[in-house]
């Protein structure tokens, strides 16, 4: 048990109290220490049994509203799938050039996750994430997401017919361009190539 003989033990009780309830300073005519202590212990006590009763009504109702979203998260979900916008355009392109959607999805969701306001620090743009000059040499505005679309298609198609159909080596193409592929004879070893062409292929199996 504390020892209170002393007064500057008295003394120094009392203020800390006084601290802690914010009561060193305040001027309240024909009140005691004593008074004004309960005073803002009451208060106290009953904010908190206010806020308990009120969360417990709320629960009881089974009106708890969902966490809202955290501020800049990102959808994790394919775009193709998400858009049917998206999905409509590459079954189109990819029926023109024949070749399997799932592969031009596959591309698609790695090189841009679908986005055709995506533009890398290169300077490649949209869905396909296709160079302003390679648009302009397969004829289409990579601006457009039909255009971008349908450029990436016909590009993959170009690298497939000249890989003589091996989707390895035609995605690979895509990413680090076909001189390279024919060099090593397969993927490049570059590390950004080999780490693109396992992620196409993974989503694409």
């Amino acid at each position: 048990m504390m020892d209170l003989s002393g007064i500057q033990q008295i003394q120094a009780r009392i203020a800390e109290i006084e601290g802690q309830f914010a009561l060193r300073n305040q001027q309240l005519p024909g009140m005691d220490f004593a008074s004004k202590l309960q005073q803002e212990i009451d208060r106290h006590a009953n904010v908190a049994a206010g806020k308990a009763h009120a969360a417990q009504r709320v629960q009881e109702k089974g009106n708890v509203p969902p966490a809202p979203p955290a501020q800049g998260t990102v959808s994790t979900e394919r775009a193709d799938y998400a858009n049917p916008e998206l999905a409509h355009v590459i079954h189109n392109a990819a029926k023109k050039y024949q070749v399997d959607p799932k592969l031009v999805s596959a591309v698609a969701e790695v090189e841009s996750g679908g986005n055709q306001n995506a533009v890398s620090r290169a300077g490649a743009v949209g869905i396909m994430q296709l160079m302003p000059d390679t648009a302009a040499g397969l004829g289409v505005d990579p601006y457009r997401m039909e255009g971008n679309v349908e450029g990436g298609t016909k590009y993959l198609r170009e690298m497939l017919d000249t890989f003589d159909g091996d989707v390895k080596k035609a995605v690979a193409a895509y990413n680090a361009g076909p001189n390279a592929v024919k060099a090593y004879g397969g993927v490049p070893p570059y590390a950004e190539t080999q780490d693109y062409v396992n992620r196409v292929l993974d989503i694409y199996r």
